[in-house]
């Protein structure tokens, strides 16, 4: 009697196939059945939800531990600029960085860091607000796995700007979220059409706001502009869903991301808690 063969979803497009098959017959993955494959499918972190809702998470714990972390109090004035501040050192502690504390104290992993960390309630409310705006949609057209990857060194790239421009103190997910823009930008652009056209006039609609808001005192536009132009970049190079479908190394390089990014934030909070407990 022959054996029944087992259905899987291709942990590269989705689609319904034999386990056995040596290539996804749409996409032409290879060795779609392997078990170390289909486990990286069913992760949690394939679920968009989850993934911006983890990123929502973060931000905000990293913030409450900013507040937590200040030994001057926090900003608890009528200014909503500076309403509930933590100060300077919960931000050195927890990973800000900036071209001094990059140059003098060889702090490389705060190009990470910098983007879970805000300097007020107001700055963070506007990035999460921003976050929950776009991400729906980079996911829609990019996919999960490269939509983390936008985000992660979108921010990093846009902090790294930043410090050869020589900011010396920068934080906020603002360069991360920018990412997201230029993202958008290229996909519009590289669509064209009706709807393509449409979106470009909607996103030019946020780089106008980002203009403005970059006339404001102690904005970091070299983190803004380069996070849009790493976007951009990041999207012209891997591509969107109508092009091709998310890469088994996009899922792959995700994962490393989100490990470095765990593994970043929790040394610098592991520290921070150590050091207080020191003084």
């Amino acid at each position: 009697m022959q054996s029944q063969k087992k259905g899987i979803l291709c942990p590269n497009c989705g689609k319904l196939i034999s386990s056995d098959e040596p290539a996804c017959p749409y996409c032409h993955h290879r060795h779609p059945g392997a078990f170390w494959k289909r486990r990286l499918r069913k992760s949690r972190f394939g679920d968009p939800v989850w993934i911006v809702n983890i990123i929502l998470y973060v931000n905000i714990g990293m913030y409450i531990l900013s507040l937590l972390f200040s030994s001057r109090g926090i900003g608890l004035g009528l200014n909503p600029l500076t309403m509930l501040s933590p100060d300077p050192g919960s931000l050195f502690l927890l990973g800000a960085s900036g071209v001094e504390l990059i140059s003098k104290y060889h702090r490389w992993w705060t190009l990470v860091s910098a983007n879970y960390l805000h300097g007020s309630l107001l700055h963070i409310f506007f990035n999460m607000m921003a976050l929950r705006q776009l991400a729906p949609f980079v996911i829609g057209e990019f996919g999960v796995f490269r939509f983390i990857l936008i985000y992660s060194i979108g921010g990093v790239i846009g902090f790294w700007i930043s410090y050869l421009a020589g900011v010396p103190f920068t934080i906020g997910a603002s360069a991360s979220i920018c990412a997201l823009i230029g993202a958008i930008l290229y996909y519009s652009k590289s669509r064209g059409g009706t709807y393509g056209n449409a979106l470009y006039r909607q996103v030019s609609g946020w780089l106008l706001g980002l203009f403005l808001i970059g006339l404001m005192p102690g904005i970091n536009n070299w983190g803004h502009g380069g996070g849009i132009l790493a976007g951009v970049l990041l999207g012209a190079v891997m591509g969107y869903s109508e092009k091709r479908p998310e890469m088994f190394l996009h899922r792959l390089f995700a994962y490393i991301m989100i490990i470095v990014t765990g593994f970043i934030l929790g040394g610098a909070v592991t520290s921070g808690v150590l050091y207080r407990i020191a003084v």
